[in-house]
């Protein structure tokens, strides 16, 4: 078999208007966890989507187990041996897990044209014991926490052991990037467990997830892979530099760009109350302030913003636009009185994946294209290229499908949107996740800048440092109520603990 059970060589694909891989190599040894990282548009997507047979390459070489081969469909690479589990997740929700297990792959427990469910059953324990999981094989995968269905999903890829006789190569996407940290902390047990039987590609934009995981990285930029380390070998400050072509800032987060609030109250939120979720909620937020809500899972920070967004209604209270009162539970009403929302999943929420930028872009305000009652092509795509160049979105045109963009040049359309809107408010659900950390610094300036110009923020962030790091004031929630209100000013920011105490 050789020394490798996957060898990358020489790989290159072109789209129109962009080499997204540019002669790259890679290699995965048997029981081997190897990083892969890079920002977004570096080139991780498309060769995963290679490897798996939803893309082919133009040039290169893809040997499993040292044996050349062409995989055409994912049914193929699964055949050998090779599976992902996908960040958007690839279950079908209206199927049980054990259905979900053997989707594709059902011929073994059929019998005189009948499923035999008890077999089915069976087979499906073994697996999900594979990756210690307890859950019903019956049980449906929509009534699931998204950590579970992960879970579920790791352990469809192990069945390929016995399917093909061979230890599994998994490709994990992504996989952190809706957990909490206990969940995260459960999941790398599961995948060091797994290690013995199977060998793994990580990909993730956290640098700190990697330099713990892996035995070795490698590291792509504008589709080239441009260095491969053992990871007890780097840091997180080389693999910025590879990355981004820079050295990791001290001031990641800006800080002395951070400016003191105006004193002009530009939201006023009183006695909002949300049964189950949240209650008494209160909160002033000033012009160019940004306020930040920490809090685990389940503590209601997210449903206070989505009700800032017009997406829930609550049961009581107000929200106060400049002193004025606005309609509770209307999204429009929310964009029409400045707020803006970039939720948490920009691909369900934040745009329309299918269309091309200059229509996500107008989308929340046609007003600006209109000539003569008629939408105006040419005014959209002049608008759509002016964010474009003013927001460093990297597309080959305006008349690119968001789909195709990178996470952080998604993230830039939702916030261009917004911008185009002219919105005073936003409400940041999460503004980095799956943004990798070059993307991240510029959404940190933009932030700022916005700031300084008098918008205002009101933030739920990815970790308590990106919180405490941009945040002016920081409020801290426990079980739909606000503990504690925390002052974040640039030359005296709190400490995690300080903020983790009044969280649990």
């Amino acid at each position: 078999m050789g020394e490798y059970v996957l060898e990358v060589r020489n790989i290159s694909k072109s789209f129109p208007g962009v080499k997204a891989l540019d002669d790259v190599d890679l290699a995965v040894k048997p029981n081997e966890i190897v990083g892969l990282v890079g920002e977004n548009g570096a080139g991780k997507s498309t060769l995963l989507k290679i490897l798996i047979g939803a893309y082919q390459p133009d040039e290169g070489d893809l040997l499993i187990r040292g044996e050349k081969v062409q995989i055409k469909s994912v049914k193929e690479a699964e055949d050998h041996g090779l599976a992902m589990v996908f960040q958007e997740q690839s279950l079908l929700p209206n199927l049980s897990v054990r259905e979900n297990i053997f989707l594709g792959n059902e011929e073994q427990f059929i019998k005189f044209g009948t499923i035999n469910w008890g077999k089915m059953d069976r087979e499906a324990r073994r697996q999900l014991e594979k990756v210690e999981l307890d859950v019903a094989p019956t049980a449906y995968t929509a009534d699931l926490k998204f950590a579970t269905r992960q879970m579920v999903e790791l352990a469809r890829v192990m069945s390929l052991e016995d399917r093909t006789q061979h230890a599994p190569i998994v490709i994990l996407d992504e996989p952190t990037t809706v957990l909490e940290k206990n969940e995260i902390d459960l999941l790398f047990d599961r995948i060091c467990s797994l290690k013995d039987r199977a060998s793994i590609i990580f990909v993730s934009h956290h640098l700190d997830e990697i330099l713990e995981l892996t035995d070795r990285v490698y590291v792509f930029k504008d589709g080239k892979k441009v260095a491969d380390r053992v990871t007890s070998e780097t840091s997180e400050s080389e693999l910025h530099q590879l990355m981004v072509g820079r050295e990791l800032k001290g001031e990641y987060y800006r800080q002395s760009k951070q400016i003191t609030p105006a004193d002009q109250v530009v939201m006023s939120i009183q006695g909002l109350s949300k049964e189950g979720q949240y209650e008494d909620f209160n909160l002033d937020l000033h012009k160019g302030e940004i306020i930040g809500l920490a809090g685990v899972l389940g503590s209601g920070r997210e449903e206070v913003c989505r009700t800032v967004a017009g997406i829930i209604k609550p049961d009581q209270g107000q929200i106060l636009i400049n002193g004025q009162s606005i309609a509770l539970g209307s999204p429009s009403q929310s964009i029409q009185s400045g707020i803006g929302y970039v939720p948490q999943d920009r691909g369900v929420e934040g745009l329309v994946l299918y269309l091309s930028i200059g229509p996500n872009i107008t989308l929340p305000d046609l007003s600006s294209v209109i000539k003569r009652g008629l939408l105006s092509h040419k005014a959209e795509r002049e608008l759509a290229e002016t964010w474009i160049d003013r927001m460093a979105i990297k597309t080959p045109s305006a008349e690119a499908l968001c789909l195709n963009l990178s996470g952080g040049n998604q993230q830039k359309v939702v916030l261009s949107k917004w911008l185009a809107s002219k919105v005073q408010i936003f409400v940041l659900d999460h503004p980095t996740r799956g943004v990798d950390v070059g993307a991240k610094e510029e959404v940190y300036e933009l932030i700022r800048e916005l700031a300084s110009q008098g918008i205002s923020f009101l933030l739920i962030a990815d970790t308590l440092e990106e919180t405490i790091g941009l945040s002016n004031l920081i409020l801290t929630m426990k079980d739909g109520q606000v503990t504690q209100h925390i002052e974040a000013p640039s030359d005296g920011k709190p400490q995690p603990l300080d903020l983790i105490q009044h969280m649990m």
